[in-house]
Parts: C-alpha cells; structure tokens; sequence
C-alpha cells in the first residue's frame, strides 16, 4: 500500500489522494510517468516527484525509519504489506503504573511464526533484546503509541530500534471497532482459551504479584500465556483491520502491490 500512497507529500490529505487515484494515478510510477495531474501545478508536480524518488529510494534501500516522519501515526498501516516479513509484534506486560517501582515484568515478541518471551528475573537479557530487535523494520503494536512504546522508552532508552511503530489501535476506531484488543478481537470472531479469555488488562498485574508472593509458576505460566495471545492475535486483527481499511478508502479498483518479497503471497 505504501507505494500507492501519496498521503506523505506535503498538502495532500485523504480528499486529494482519493483524486489523484480517480485521475488513474494508482502508484509512485505512474505518478512519475505522468507529465500533467489535473488541478496540480507544473512546480508542484516536479516538487512531488523529488518527494516521491526519495521516499522510492529509501523503501528499496528497506530503510523504513525514512518514513517516521513523513507519515503521521494513523497512516503507520500502510507499511505493512512491504515490511510484514520484517515487522514483530510486541506487548509488554509491567509491574503497574507506580513512579518509583514500575517495570517490565514480560517482553513478548513475534514474528509471525514463533514466540519471543523474556521474563523479568528468570531470562530478561536486555541486550539480547536489543540485538533481536535490530532485525525488524516495523513494530506493530496496539496502544502502543500510547503505552508500550514510551514506557520502554522512558524505562530502557535506546532499547528500541528507530523503526515506524504501525499503533493498531490508531485504525480500529476508524473501523468502527471499539474497545481494546479482546473486545475487537470478539467483534472478528477470534477466541482465546477459556481462562486465558476472562482476564482483563489489570489482571496481569494480578498474575504477577500473585507469582512474587507464591512462587507457584501456575501464575507465571498464565502471565505468559495471556500475553502470548495477545500477540498473535494481534497479528490476525492488523491484517484483518488493514484490509478493511483498504475497502474503507476505496482502493479496491488500485492494482495490487507488488509484495515485498518474491513469492510472498498476499494475506486473505
């Protein structure tokens, strides 16, 4: 979808690159191709076409951090389909929100397939975390904006690579789609295990501080266990929900992407 967006050039918003595809513009090349746009000045189309070489080129050189800036949070979807085998899906779980003690207590990663999970006093490598992390080119999280991502910021700085953050949560609301991750991920017909399906955000905390004082790894075992779903079924509600927004911008007449690796095949 990036490379059929004109959202990040200066002045153009959702109404004008709804125009611009109407016109038969659908991606970067044809838009270079293209000596004239209606409505768009000369200067201005030889000024978007500098914009758009560059943003080509940093794609290509898969330097996904070029776009941090040029892409406001809401729009961090469009990413997607050409880093999605470079992307990782990240939840952390914490302590509470307490000023003087707060912490991570479990840092799950995944990439698609399997699971990463360090645990706070048993296996959390710091910079083992930050060397996995080096990998990916797009972290996809929801609230994360909001949350994760400043908390382990704040908490651990540089710990994160300088890569997009593509906020799940940014979209859902676009949708339609209320609520945090386990209610949305209802409204998709996506389940849980039982008990892992009737905890809630604070009862992570709960699992935590019922593990320190027991030391039964029945509670740990639960923690892990929650915060894994949460990140695969992250991973099935951001393609679910990017592929409605794709439908939402009418963008069903625009070819497909090329995909981002060859023989890489387009989710459902």
């Amino acid at each position: 979808m990036i490379t059929q967006s004109f959202i990040f050039l200066e002045r153009v918003g959702h109404k004008l690159e709804q125009a611009i595809w109407n016109n038969g513009i659908y991606d970067w090349d044809s838009f270079l191709k293209n000596n004239r746009i209606k409505g768009m000045s000369r200067y201005r189309k030889l000024y978007y076409n500098r914009k758009i070489l560059n943003a080509k080129k940093a794609l290509y050189s898969f330097d996904s951090n070029y776009f941090i800036k040029l892409l406001p949070q809401p729009e961090m979807w469009r990413l997607y389909d050409f880093f999605r085998e470079d992307a990782v899906f990240l939840d952390i779980e914490t302590t509470g929100l307490s000023k003087l003690h707060d912490d991570i207590t479990v840092f799950g990663l995944y990439d698609g397939l399997n699971t990463k999970t360090m645990i706070k006093g048993i296996n959390m490598n710091y910079p083992a975390l930050k060397e996995e992390l080096q990998k990916y080119k797009l972290i996809v999280t929801f609230n994360g904006a909001s949350f994760d991502i400043p908390f382990i910021e704040k908490r651990y700085p540089g710990l994160l690579p300088k890569v997009p953050n593509f906020d799940v949560r940014s979209i859902t609301g676009r949708l339609g789609l209320k609520g945090g991750l386990k209610n949305i991920e209802k409204e998709l017909n996506l389940s849980r295990k039982e008990i892992i399906n009737n905890f809630h955000g604070g009862d992570a905390v709960t699992l935590w501080r019922m593990y320190g004082a027991t030391g039964d790894e029945y509670y740990l075992n639960l923690l892990v266990e929650y915060n894994e779903y949460d990140i695969m079924n992250l991973k099935i509600v951001a393609e679910k929900c990017i592929k409605k927004m794709k439908e939402s911008l009418n963008t069903n007449f625009l070819p497909d992407a090329l995909p981002r690796h060859p023989g890489a095949k387009p989710y459902p």
